[in-house]
């Protein structure tokens, strides 16, 4: 057992941590806990990055975030969702979207631009889903079986896509002045 002399400011943050970490699992900590948190679970960031999070955190405060760390967790989540390959994503440029969305403002529509791309998108793959129940009678039944076996497994996705993708829709328009 070794002893380590810190500030009062660092006991301060080490104290803190030790709250977070017996609220994350319910039991109680000690400060050899928060230290060896620290060793395997931190990562180091340039400090350039952090300053860049923490400028983009105080020009975008409508967003929510309140800390570098909460905003970091929603940026790993969201980097590791985009990349498990379990959806396609489109990048639209936000001047496009703002765009659009005071033509269709101007025009009175029904919608945003959001929900517009999004049922366009929802449309044009039924479309090919419809397409396809109308001409496979002139496939072979090997192919047929084949791709409806692929067009469950489409349709399943699609649907999973569907009601994450409102979710979505859903919690960036509750965002947006």
């Amino acid at each position: 057992m070794k002893t380590l002399k810190i500030s009062d400011d660092v006991h301060q943050k080490l104290t803190a941590l030790l709250g977070e970490l017996t609220a994350q699992t319910m039991k109680m900590q000690t400060y050899q806990d928060a230290i060896e948190a620290l060793l395997t679970q931190s990562v180091i960031v340039p400090p350039e990055l952090l300053k860049e999070v923490e400028t983009f955190i105080n020009k975008n405060k409508h967003l929510g975030y309140t800390s570098k760390e909460e905003f970091i967790r929603d940026a790993i989540r969201f980097r590791l969702q985009w990349l498990k390959d379990e959806y396609e994503y489109f990048e639209v440029p936000k001047v496009d979207i703002e765009k659009m969305n005071e033509i269709m403002e101007t025009l009175n529509a029904p919608t945003n631009a959001i929900r517009y791309i999004r049922e366009t998108i929802e449309n044009a793959v039924k479309r090919v889903f419809d397409e396809y129940q109308s001409r496979k009678h002139e496939l072979n039944e090997k192919v047929v079986k084949k791709l409806e076996d692929k067009l469950k497994t489409i349709e399943q996705y699609w649907e999973t896509w569907r009601r994450q993708s409102k979710q979505h829709v859903e919690s960036i328009e509750t965002k947006l002045p």
